[in-house]
């Protein structure tokens, strides 16, 4: 069965308000937590960024039954490779079971610039971030590793670990990527609203080494009980990711996000944001995404109303699509 989890935005709220919304959200009857991994927000405006390893740490101890997921980078700029394995291992010994999985990405230059590193081209970022995912896998394994390539770890290994590794997804939002990751992930974690291109999506994940390997899916959306509210916010909060990848792992601080979406109108936001007031057509929408066999699904409402969507998915949207 699809599990569900509340997205929890470390680049829109204080660190200790995620941690009331998540136990909010357990008590309403999520199955999960996913966090963000960021080291700026996208903009000014959002004023967060909490350090997601230490809070999932709060987060697991503040919850009881919630397993938790997260996104994050292993090629070598804010964290090396043993480093990253350091943090998902601790958390994976004191909280058994609770973190099975995290997903890696190959970064975006608001967040790895602030190592004063050069940043590369995609192609080269995919290789950083294919080794770095295997260094990580030896050592959640228990091996010793050296190695010196693009990324460069030295006689690492991590003493602290769980008994199960956590797996390791790869992040893809276009096609080529995610055949890519077929090849060496261990599932795959995608944001992809058109439902036309999530089913080309996952065909090539599962066509090039990806059958039978878990799916998870973010959905960006905001909800509110009008349209005009729920759209008022998706464009208050999120414009600032509606230009794309392509676009988005390319801007470098959060002011030049605020100027980079400066004619993005509240109208352009259904392109990139499911902007819905009813709750029975976002049951509808959410249905047709559990038929393709999602492990989970991660529900990141984009607007400020974070109460009132917990409380409104509680009492109507899980229930329904349970």
């Amino acid at each position: 069965m699809t599990r569900f989890s509340f997205h929890c935005s470390q680049e829109q709220f204080a660190p200790g308000v995620l941690l009331d919304l998540i136990g909010r959200a357990e008590r309403a009857g999520f199955d999960a937590g996913f966090t963000s991994d960021h080291a700026h927000p996208w903009a000014e405006s959002q004023g967060q960024s909490g350090f997601a390893w230490s809070w999932l740490g709060a987060a697991m101890a503040r919850t009881e039954r919630l397993t938790f997921g997260a996104i994050s980078v292993p090629g070598g700029w804010r964290y090396n490779p043993a480093v990253l394995a350091q943090a998902v291992g601790t958390l994976g010994q004191m909280f058994p079971g609770r973190l099975p999985w995290i997903a890696l990405g190959s970064g975006q230059l608001l967040n790895e610039h602030v190592t004063g590193e050069a940043w590369p081209d995609k192609a080269h970022r995919n290789e950083r971030l294919r080794e770095g995912a295997e260094i990580m896998r030896a050592l959640l394994a228990g091996e010793a590793v050296t190695r010196r390539g693009l990324v460069t770890t030295v006689d690492a290994r991590v003493w602290s670990r769980p008994e199960t590794p956590t797996l390791l997804m790869g992040a893809a939002t276009t096609e080529a990527t995610a055949a890519w990751c077929g090849g060496w992930a261990d599932g795959l974690l995608t944001v992809c609203p058109d439902a036309a291109q999530l089913d080309r999506l996952i065909d090539a994940f599962r066509g090039n080494g990806g059958d039978n390997k878990p799916l998870h899916l973010k959905v960006d959306l905001s909800w509110a009980p009008t349209r005009e509210e729920a759209l008022a916010e998706a464009h208050a909060q999120w414009r600032f990711n509606a230009m794309g990848s392509g676009v988005n792992w390319d801007i470098r601080m959060p002011e030049d996000f605020e100027v980079a979406t400066r004619f993005v109108r509240p109208e352009d936001m259904g392109r990139s944001v499911l902007v819905v007031s009813d709750v029975s057509q976002l049951t509808d929408w959410l249905a047709h995404r559990v038929s393709l066999g999602l492990e989970t699904i991660n529900l990141h409402n984009v607007g400020r109303n974070q109460a009132q969507f917990i409380d409104m998915a509680g009492e109507r949207l899980l229930p329904q699509l349970r």
